[in-house]
């Protein structure tokens, strides 16, 4: 059985620099699009990707990363919108990458699509009423 997962993987300073994407290949026979990488000032890693492959080969990938200190979080669940805070003001449609936030028109009410949504976060800086949150501030 095949599986198919937009993923999180945030890594600690220690362990930024090791070649992961090349171990989920060669290693455990996975496909990897990387949808965004970043390391911050304080050397953190995050990386945005979708993993696919044999199911076995899949849960044995992620449970090696987590064994090298890697967090893992499912993507998709990663910012959410609050329809009922927004404003339909469209700044988020305008700063969205992926086409998960559009301005419909002529009605002009923003909508979310949560399969398309590669967690940029840059609807969070951009959304004045504050709609856009992902589930950690939610947590906070």
């Amino acid at each position: 059985m095949a599986i198919k997962q937009k993923l999180v993987f945030r890594f600690p300073p220690s362990v930024v620099e090791q070649p992961f994407i090349y171990r989920l290949v060669r290693d455990f026979d996975l496909m990897v699009n990387i949808l965004r990488a970043d390391i911050n000032p304080d050397k953190e890693g995050r990386l945005m990707l979708e993993l696919s492959g044999s199911e076995p080969d899949y849960r044995r990938a992620i449970e090696w990363l987590k064994q090298q200190g890697v967090r893992i979080l499912n993507l998709k669940q990663q910012i959410t919108w609050n329809e009922d805070r927004c404003t339909h003001c469209g700044a988020c449609s305008v700063i969205c990458p992926s086409g998960a936030l559009e301005l419909s028109r002529p009605a002009m009410t923003v909508t979310f699509d949560e399969s398309k949504c590669i967690v940029c976060e840059l609807c969070l800086k951009a959304c004045p009423a504050r709609a856009m949150k992902t589930l950690l501030e939610q947590a906070r």
